[in-house]
């Protein structure tokens, strides 16, 4: 996340990888919870998400909603727990080998329209991920670029293309669409087809999205079940932008789950609510590269940061609650912890920007808005809407300071769900506030390198940052935690050139009311128990 409200693999806020957050008593074997309440069956859990998922194909989305949502419906080969440590899934056997890796799919497996899902479905899966036509947001994410899968019998046998340092982390992530699902993608819109504990039954874009309970789903993370005693019957997903009506329906029972970013959670957790916590990425500036774009020059990406003062950015966006950032991937268990941060970002200097925009031939002209060969300095600056009233507030303290820069700034916030089509489809912005989250930074390597959106790549930016690039090769090389040190070089050589900058980290709080459940990256389905 994800986080189900913030913005993860663009919607980044939805974490796109294990954050391994475990709820009071979610899953546990005794049939209790804080206070002696027994936990009860035939209940529905109620979750509130800031945005419409919109299209539910769990492979053809990088939404943050539709990413949860997708968790219900489908399963991973593998699972990571809070710990780190992988686990069965679908596979009940990996090896890892180099560049070959091996899943023997479980037995007794079925599809929720009965079907038995096998090796061969498996393979089908990652074929369709791996093919650029189908341009699929997971691919180089999750499913690493340029892999192979072959099936004998039970066994499914990976080829990567080059090394993956934590191939199994992405593997965790990568939903498995049964049979009728691959044969029939246009059904995936707004129909489920998986393994996955619950069956979607009823979808009402804009307004909610009902579930329900596979009585005979025993292949959760560590074997997990649907017979355990307080599972719902029901999940309902509500749509809820707002996040003071979220807390309201928490406290007065209509919901049992929502994520608050913003300062009502101040007002929940002085009410007592229970709350499980998340680190995340909240503010992070992208610059638009494409030709055309003020913003593919390096002097005007350098000038914009230098001109905000990204301590108070911090401080407005996360309501005072938040803190510096200290790298890309953050999320727990975060594979490569450290500070990439710290003095790599240009410091905030005013005369230090002006004189980055002049030294490249842009000049004031008599209005005080910088021009260069007769083309006013203009930016289109979009946000994350989703990041709340602390987001806007930033927002419009950083419009100003470009403003006053000599910056022609035309701003507006969007919801995760319509960004999406400007960032990976028009391309018409030159920088936008959108944070990715993400456990290991191998999963953030298509977004700043490769090939572009027209091209069928992640990389929305248009990113070509040499030294990154090459503290990535030398990373890929080695053993997982091995390569830290390269991968924290690499994310030093964006933000110097201001290519991506993160600018805040805050805690995601996600408030539960007559629930328990565990936070996995998301609110894992088979651990959620309901309270009498």
């Amino acid at each position: 996340m994800r986080p189900v409200r913030s913005s993860a693999l663009l919607a980044l806020s939805l974490s796109v990888a294990a954050v391994g957050l475990a709820a009071c008593g979610g899953g546990s074997d005794d049939n209790s919870a804080g206070g002696g309440s027994k936990y009860v069956d035939g209940k529905t859990f109620t979750l509130a998400v800031a945005t419409d998922p919109g299209a539910l194909d769990p492979q053809g989305s990088a939404v943050s909603a539709a990413l949860q949502l997708g968790r219900f419906a489908y399963d991973t080969l593998v699972a990571v727990n809070a710990k780190g440590e992988v686990q069965p899934q679908l596979a009940s056997k990996w090896t890892v080998n180099g560049t070959t890796v091996t899943f023997d799919v479980a037995d007794g497996v079925t599809c929720a329209d009965g079907s038995a899902f096998d090796a061969q479905t498996v393979v089908d899966n990652i074929s369709w991920v791996e093919d650029p036509a189908n341009k699929s947001p997971l691919l180089g994410v999750y499913a690493p670029a340029g892999a192979t899968a072959t099936a004998a019998g039970s066994t499914v046998t990976v080829k990567l293309a080059s090394p993956a340092p934590f191939v199994l982390n992405g593997f965790a992530n990568l939903p498995m669409v049964c049979e009728s699902g691959l044969k029939d993608r246009a059904s995936l819109k707004d129909k489920t087809a998986g393994t996955g504990p619950y069956t979607l039954k009823e979808a009402v874009p804009g307004d909610h999205y009902t579930y329900a309970v596979r009585k005979d789903y025993a292949w959760g993370p560590g074997g997990a079940k649907t017979s355990e005693k307080g599972t719902p019957a029901t999940i309902e997903v509500k749509i809820v932008a707002n996040e003071t009506t979220a807390a309201n329906e928490l406290t007065s029972g209509q919901i049992n789950a929502a994520s608050i970013l913003g300062p009502d959670a101040a007002r929940l957790t002085s009410a007592n609510v229970p709350a499980e916590d998340t680190q995340l990425v909240v503010g992070e500036q992208w610059a638009n590269h494409a030709d055309g774009h003020p913003t593919s020059d390096p002097a005007v990406r350098t000038a914009l940061i230098q001109a905000l003062d990204l301590a108070q950015l911090q401080k407005v966006l996360t309501s005072g609650t938040g803190a510096a950032a200290t790298g890309l991937a953050i999320l727990a268990p975060a594979s490569c912890p450290g500070d990439s941060v710290k003095g790599n970002v240009p410091g905030t200097d005013a005369s230090a920007a002006a004189s980055s925009l002049e030294g490249a031939g842009w000049a004031k002209g008599s209005d005080g808005v910088y021009a260069k060969d007769g083309k006013k300095l203009t930016v289109t600056f979009l946000y994350d809407s989703v990041l709340g009233s602390g987001g806007s507030a930033a927002a419009e303290l950083a419009t100003k300071a470009w403003k006053d820069l000599g910056v022609d700034v035309k701003a507006k916030g969007e919801s995760t769900t319509d960004l999406q089509p400007v960032l990976f489809g028009s391309g018409n912005w030159d920088v936008a506030w959108e944070p990715i989250n993400v456990s290991s930074p191998d999963q953030l390597v298509p977004f700043f390198s490769g090939p572009g959106v027209k091209d069928g790549g992640t990389n929305f930016a248009g990113i070509d940052n040499a030294d990154y690039s090459a503290s990535v090769k030398t990373a890929m090389g080695k053993n997982g935690a091995d390569g830290c040190g390269d991968w924290h070089a690499a994310e030093g050589a964006l933000f110097k050139s201001a290519d991506v900058v993160p600018f805040a980290n805050n805690v995601m709080k996600t408030f539960h009311k007559g629930a328990d459940f565990d936070i996995t990256g998301w609110i894992e389905p088979t651990s959620i128990r309901m309270l009498g």
